[in-house]
């Protein structure tokens, strides 16, 4: 994450990365600033990278005690949505040290690249993947026979190829302009330093938020809005079988609505208020306030959807090998017999089911 800093001409030319927004603001004398930002936010940061790292850990443990991790589409997308997550929560304690620091960079300028590339490269692939995720449901419960032959795990190995592709291009500004930049005090800190600050900051901003936020938003909302009102429609039918298949019905919905509010409840203040700054000069203390807090709600991102995972997921009690009550379970289907979670297009028993699958 980044943000426009307001000290002097010379720090204008720079971007500093989100972990010293907090030393942007800072200044003499300002004990609540200075609190916030040498152990407020330094201790939020810790606590969203140790669930994180379990989280994420925990998912990818529970795909890999299969015997084929790649053997289901949904296992392919959460796995690689989890080392995302999990690769740039590894970078966090040298965004944690740069915060207790006030904001000075002492791990020389390539890792001042890799990490804040590592940060740029969840906000894209984690979104580039979650956009796929919403999609492939769309298509399995939508569109459940037409599209089976797009719905295998080769072909999804090919889009998380293409993804990560994506997502290194698209953070080519980072790449190119990430470095040691000077700070008040004699301190050498890192962040992206634009050829032409006063207009290249208005086109980054918005490459960012269209690029990470607005475009994979509108795919999601409206793939979920199709699942929805489908299920909707078949929600007459599913009443009339048995209970339990109408709960699970019940409970993949809900599945579905708190993916779609976890991402649009952790990044879109942090976007908007992206925007909002570009024309701000000087930022208030509430504003500073704000904009601090949405940036822990974005890394937050990073820890919640593994919960949202393990909480809403169906079937991770039972990889992770806890017993499970019938009720919870579904029934047991006789030996040979497919069981009617799986999926129809997939060889193998997915671990996570977003959506239900409407005819199978």
């Amino acid at each position: 994450m980044d943000y426009k800093t307001n000290h002097t001409e010379s720090l204008n030319s720079c971007i500093p990365n989100s972990s010293k927004a907090v030393q942007n603001f800072s200044m003499s004398g300002d004990l609540s600033r200075m609190s916030y930002g040498s152990f407020i936010m330094p201790t939020l940061f810790g606590i969203i990278c140790l669930l994180g790292v379990i989280g994420n850990s925990l998912v990818i443990y529970t795909v890999f005690k299969k015997s084929s991790p790649t053997s289901s589409v949904p296992d392919i997308f959460i796995i690689n949505l989890s080392m995302v997550d999990l690769l740039f929560l590894l970078g966090m304690p040298f965004l944690i040290h740069q915060l207790l620091g006030n904001g000075a960079w002492h791990f020389g300028e390539m890792m001042c690249t890799v990490i804040t590339a590592l940060d740029a490269n969840s906000q894209f692939t984690s979104t580039y993947i979650l956009t796929a995720i919403s999609i492939d449901r769309y298509l399995a419960t939508v569109h459940p026979f037409t599209c089976t032959h797009f719905r295998k795990p080769p072909v999804a190995i090919i889009v998380i190829c293409v993804l990560w592709a994506l997502s290194f291009l698209s953070i080519t500004p980072v790449w190119m302009y990430a470095q040691l930049i000077p700070l008040p005090g004699g301190l050498i800190g890192c962040g992206i330093c634009l050829p032409d600050p006063q207009r290249d900051i208005y086109w980054y901003t918005l490459y960012q938020f269209f690029l990470a936020f607005a475009i994979p938003f509108a795919l999601i909302t409206a793939a979920y809005r199709k699942i929805l009102l489908k299920m909707s429609r078949s929600s007459e039918a599913l009443m009339s079988q048995r209970s339990t298949r109408a709960a699970r019905t019940k409970k993949l919905t809900c599945t579905a609505i708190a993916i779609c509010a976890a991402f649009f409840i952790c990044w879109a203040p942090f976007h908007f208020l992206q925007l909002a700054q570009l024309a701000i000069t000087y930022p208030t203390l509430p504003f500073h306030c704000a904009y601090n807090v949405a940036i822990s709600l974005g890394y937050a991102n990073s820890c919640l959807n593994p919960f949202i995972y393990i909480l809403l997921g169906q079937n991770f009690p039972m990889r992770l090998g806890v017993p499970v009550t019938p009720a919870a379970a579904g029934h047991a289907t006789p030996k040979g017999i497919k069981n009617f979670n799986g999926d129809a297009s997939e060889s193998g028993q997915p671990l996570l089911h977003l959506v239900s699958v409407s005819g199978r």
